[in-house]
Protein backbone atom coordinates (compact mmCIF):
# COMPACT_ATOMS: atom_id res chain seq x y z
CA UNK A 1 0.00 0.00 0.00
CA UNK A 2 1.49 3.61 -0.86
CA UNK A 3 2.19 5.77 2.07
CA UNK A 4 3.06 9.39 1.91
CA UNK A 5 5.35 11.12 5.20
CA UNK A 6 2.28 13.32 6.64
CA UNK A 7 3.46 14.44 9.99
CA UNK A 8 0.60 15.38 12.29
CA UNK A 9 1.13 18.71 14.09
CA UNK A 10 0.96 17.36 17.76
CA UNK A 11 3.02 14.66 17.42
CA UNK A 12 5.50 17.32 15.64
CA UNK A 13 5.55 19.59 17.75
CA UNK A 14 6.09 16.87 21.10
CA UNK A 15 9.20 15.32 18.77
CA UNK A 16 10.89 19.00 18.59
CA UNK A 17 10.50 19.25 21.86
CA UNK A 18 11.32 16.08 23.35
CA UNK A 19 14.04 15.05 21.13
CA UNK A 20 16.60 18.15 22.01
CA UNK A 21 16.48 16.99 25.16
CA UNK A 22 16.87 13.35 25.03
CA UNK A 23 20.28 14.43 22.95
CA UNK A 24 21.24 17.02 25.31
CA UNK A 25 20.84 14.43 28.34
CA UNK A 26 23.06 12.15 26.12
CA UNK A 27 25.87 14.55 26.36
CA UNK A 28 25.65 16.24 29.58
CA UNK A 29 26.04 12.50 30.93
CA UNK A 30 29.52 12.17 28.54
CA UNK A 31 30.34 15.58 30.02
CA UNK A 32 30.67 13.93 33.40
CA UNK A 33 32.39 10.85 32.18
CA UNK A 34 34.62 13.38 31.13
CA UNK A 35 35.13 15.26 33.88
CA UNK A 36 35.70 11.98 35.98
CA UNK A 37 38.46 10.83 33.81
CA UNK A 38 40.02 14.30 34.16
CA UNK A 39 39.89 13.79 37.62
CA UNK A 40 41.10 9.89 37.29
CA UNK A 41 44.15 11.45 35.31
CA UNK A 42 45.00 14.00 38.36
CA UNK A 43 44.38 11.89 40.88
CA UNK A 44 46.72 9.18 39.84
CA UNK A 45 49.10 11.87 38.60
CA UNK A 46 49.96 12.91 42.22
CA UNK A 47 49.13 9.88 43.98
CA UNK A 48 52.65 8.67 42.50
CA UNK A 49 54.29 11.90 43.28
CA UNK A 50 56.42 12.57 46.97
CA UNK A 51 54.52 13.57 49.72
CA UNK A 52 53.75 16.84 50.65
CA UNK A 53 54.76 17.79 54.13
CA UNK A 54 52.42 20.21 55.76
CA UNK A 55 53.45 23.08 58.07
CA UNK A 56 52.14 26.13 59.59
CA UNK A 57 51.94 27.85 56.67
CA UNK A 58 48.05 27.78 54.93
CA UNK A 59 48.00 26.35 50.91
CA UNK A 60 45.74 26.38 48.49
CA UNK A 61 43.39 23.89 48.09
CA UNK A 62 44.11 23.31 44.21
CA UNK A 63 47.80 22.51 45.74
CA UNK A 64 47.24 20.03 48.04
CA UNK A 65 44.10 18.54 45.89
CA UNK A 66 44.46 14.36 45.19
CA UNK A 67 48.35 14.81 46.86
CA UNK A 68 49.72 12.32 49.21
CA UNK A 69 50.51 14.43 52.63
CA UNK A 70 52.28 14.01 55.43
CA UNK A 71 52.76 15.26 58.61
CA UNK A 72 53.14 14.94 62.80
CA UNK A 73 50.64 16.34 65.26
CA UNK A 74 48.31 16.26 68.20
CA UNK A 75 44.85 15.04 67.50
CA UNK A 76 42.32 17.81 68.99
CA UNK A 77 39.93 15.67 70.32
CA UNK A 78 37.45 18.39 71.64
CA UNK A 79 36.46 19.42 68.15
CA UNK A 80 35.61 16.56 66.33
CA UNK A 81 32.52 16.08 63.77
CA UNK A 82 30.70 13.75 63.18
CA UNK A 83 29.21 13.13 59.46
CA UNK A 84 25.53 11.64 59.99
CA UNK A 85 24.01 9.57 56.94
CA UNK A 86 27.20 7.09 55.75
CA UNK A 87 26.56 3.81 55.05
CA UNK A 88 29.16 1.21 54.78
CA UNK A 89 27.91 -2.63 53.70
CA UNK A 90 24.13 -1.30 54.35
CA UNK A 91 24.85 -0.40 57.52
CA UNK A 92 24.56 3.37 58.62
CA UNK A 93 26.76 5.17 60.91
CA UNK A 94 28.94 8.46 60.58
CA UNK A 95 32.65 9.43 59.17
CA UNK A 96 34.80 10.82 61.82
CA UNK A 97 36.57 13.33 61.11
CA UNK A 98 38.78 15.22 63.86
CA UNK A 99 41.15 18.07 63.20
CA UNK A 100 45.26 17.69 64.08
CA UNK A 101 47.27 20.17 65.41
CA UNK A 102 50.20 20.27 63.14
CA UNK A 103 53.41 20.31 65.64
CA UNK A 104 54.92 23.41 66.63
CA UNK A 105 51.87 25.67 64.76
CA UNK A 106 48.54 26.23 65.86
CA UNK A 107 47.39 25.37 62.29
CA UNK A 108 45.48 22.23 62.38
CA UNK A 109 44.23 19.95 59.36
CA UNK A 110 41.24 17.84 59.01
CA UNK A 111 41.52 14.13 59.16
CA UNK A 112 38.98 11.83 57.70
CA UNK A 113 39.23 8.73 60.47
CA UNK A 114 37.33 6.67 58.79
CA UNK A 115 33.59 5.02 59.53
CA UNK A 116 31.66 3.93 62.31
CA UNK A 117 28.76 2.53 62.97
CA UNK A 118 26.25 4.74 64.62
CA UNK A 119 25.18 3.60 68.36
CA UNK A 120 22.08 2.36 70.02
CA UNK A 121 19.83 5.70 69.21
CA UNK A 122 20.88 9.18 67.85
CA UNK A 123 21.30 10.56 71.34
CA UNK A 124 23.85 8.03 72.41
CA UNK A 125 26.67 9.13 69.97
CA UNK A 126 29.90 6.00 69.61
CA UNK A 127 32.75 6.74 71.22
CA UNK A 128 35.41 7.88 68.79
CA UNK A 129 38.33 9.25 71.48
CA UNK A 130 41.12 9.57 69.52
CA UNK A 131 45.15 8.70 70.63
CA UNK A 132 47.05 11.06 72.62
CA UNK A 133 50.51 12.17 72.26
CA UNK A 134 52.33 13.07 68.46
CA UNK A 135 50.98 11.08 65.64
CA UNK A 136 52.33 10.73 62.24
CA UNK A 137 49.64 11.33 59.95
CA UNK A 138 50.01 10.10 56.34
CA UNK A 139 46.86 10.20 53.69
CA UNK A 140 45.50 12.29 50.42
CA UNK A 141 44.28 15.50 50.44
CA UNK A 142 40.87 16.18 48.94
CA UNK A 143 38.83 19.18 48.61
CA UNK A 144 35.11 18.56 50.27
CA UNK A 145 32.20 19.36 47.58
CA UNK A 146 30.65 22.11 47.52
CA UNK A 147 27.27 23.19 47.01
CA UNK A 148 25.52 19.67 47.99
CA UNK A 149 22.38 18.99 47.85
CA UNK A 150 20.22 19.93 51.87
CA UNK A 151 17.11 19.43 52.59
CA UNK A 152 17.09 22.03 55.35
CA UNK A 153 19.94 24.74 55.51
CA UNK A 154 22.20 23.58 58.39
CA UNK A 155 21.38 25.24 62.06
CA UNK A 156 23.58 28.47 63.01
CA UNK A 157 26.65 28.23 65.07
CA UNK A 158 26.11 28.16 68.56
CA UNK A 159 28.25 28.39 71.19
CA UNK A 160 28.11 25.00 72.34
CA UNK A 161 30.50 22.61 69.67
CA UNK A 162 27.94 20.79 67.17
CA UNK A 163 29.35 16.67 67.34
CA UNK A 164 26.85 16.04 64.36
CA UNK A 165 26.91 17.75 60.80
CA UNK A 166 25.27 16.69 57.86
CA UNK A 167 28.19 18.01 55.83
CA UNK A 168 32.00 19.08 55.72
CA UNK A 169 31.41 22.31 55.15
CA UNK A 170 34.99 23.64 55.56
CA UNK A 171 34.24 28.05 55.58
CA UNK A 172 31.27 26.68 57.77
CA UNK A 173 34.09 24.87 60.23
CA UNK A 174 36.87 27.63 59.90
CA UNK A 175 34.11 30.17 61.18
CA UNK A 176 33.31 27.72 63.87
CA UNK A 177 37.00 27.48 65.64
CA UNK A 178 39.54 29.88 66.79
CA UNK A 179 42.48 28.52 65.14
CA UNK A 180 43.39 28.27 61.30
CA UNK A 181 42.54 25.25 58.89
CA UNK A 182 44.02 24.06 56.33
CA UNK A 183 41.42 24.16 53.16
CA UNK A 184 41.26 20.55 52.36
CA UNK A 185 40.13 17.30 54.26
CA UNK A 186 43.05 14.52 54.65
CA UNK A 187 41.25 10.97 54.15
CA UNK A 188 43.76 8.88 56.06
CA UNK A 189 45.73 6.13 54.90
CA UNK A 190 44.25 2.74 54.93
CA UNK A 191 47.00 1.27 56.53
CA UNK A 192 48.03 3.96 59.31
CA UNK A 193 47.53 2.89 62.67
CA UNK A 194 47.16 7.01 64.11
CA UNK A 195 43.11 6.40 65.45
CA UNK A 196 41.73 5.21 62.14
CA UNK A 197 38.49 3.27 61.83
CA UNK A 198 36.88 1.65 58.78
CA UNK A 199 38.53 3.44 55.54
CA UNK A 200 37.86 2.33 52.06
CA UNK A 201 38.12 5.32 50.12
CA UNK A 202 36.20 5.85 46.71
CA UNK A 203 38.76 6.92 44.09
CA UNK A 204 37.34 9.94 41.82
CA UNK A 205 37.26 7.88 38.98
CA UNK A 206 34.13 5.98 40.74
CA UNK A 207 31.32 6.11 38.01
CA UNK A 208 32.83 6.34 35.17
CA UNK A 209 31.20 3.76 33.43
CA UNK A 210 28.10 4.08 34.92
CA UNK A 211 27.51 7.79 33.24
CA UNK A 212 28.48 6.62 29.58
CA UNK A 213 25.74 3.83 30.31
CA UNK A 214 23.41 6.47 31.08
CA UNK A 215 24.65 8.26 27.86
CA UNK A 216 23.99 5.23 25.84
CA UNK A 217 20.47 5.48 27.87
CA UNK A 218 19.42 8.64 26.07
CA UNK A 219 21.19 8.32 22.88
CA UNK A 220 19.38 5.32 22.39
CA UNK A 221 15.70 6.68 23.63
CA UNK A 222 16.75 9.93 20.86
CA UNK A 223 16.95 7.24 18.33
CA UNK A 224 13.64 4.98 18.99
CA UNK A 225 12.17 8.26 19.03
CA UNK A 226 12.98 9.33 15.76
CA UNK A 227 12.07 5.89 14.52
CA UNK A 228 8.98 6.35 15.81
CA UNK A 229 7.87 9.56 14.71
CA UNK A 230 9.04 8.06 11.06
CA UNK A 231 7.10 5.64 11.08
CA UNK A 232 3.77 6.93 12.40
CA UNK A 233 4.06 10.05 9.80
CA UNK A 234 3.77 7.49 7.11
CA UNK A 235 0.26 7.23 6.32
CA UNK A 236 -1.46 5.61 3.87
CA UNK A 237 -2.61 7.67 0.80
CA UNK A 238 -5.91 7.34 0.78
CA UNK A 239 -6.00 8.00 4.39
CA UNK A 240 -4.22 11.42 3.52
CA UNK A 241 -6.48 12.26 0.66
CA UNK A 242 -9.79 11.80 3.01
CA UNK A 243 -8.22 14.16 4.79
CA UNK A 244 -7.49 16.30 2.67
CA UNK A 245 -10.98 16.35 1.19
CA UNK A 246 -12.69 16.52 4.82
CA UNK A 247 -10.64 20.35 4.80
CA UNK A 248 -12.94 23.41 4.73
CA UNK A 249 -10.83 24.02 1.06
CA UNK A 250 -8.90 27.12 1.63
CA UNK A 251 -5.33 27.05 1.35
CA UNK A 252 -2.77 28.23 4.14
Amino acid sequence: MLRRFRPALVPTIAFLLVLPSLIGLGIWQLDRAAQKHALQALYEARESGAAVTLDGDRRTPGSLRYRRVQFQGYYDQAHTILLDNRVHEGIAGYNVITPVRIRGTDMRVLVNRGWVPMGPSRSQLPDVAAPAGLQTITGVATVPVRGVFRLAPPPPLGRTWQRVWEHLDLARYAKAVKFPVQPVEVLLDPNSQAGGYTREWKRPDTGIAMHQGYAAQWFLMAVVLVIIYIYRSFRPAQAVAGADDQSDGFEA
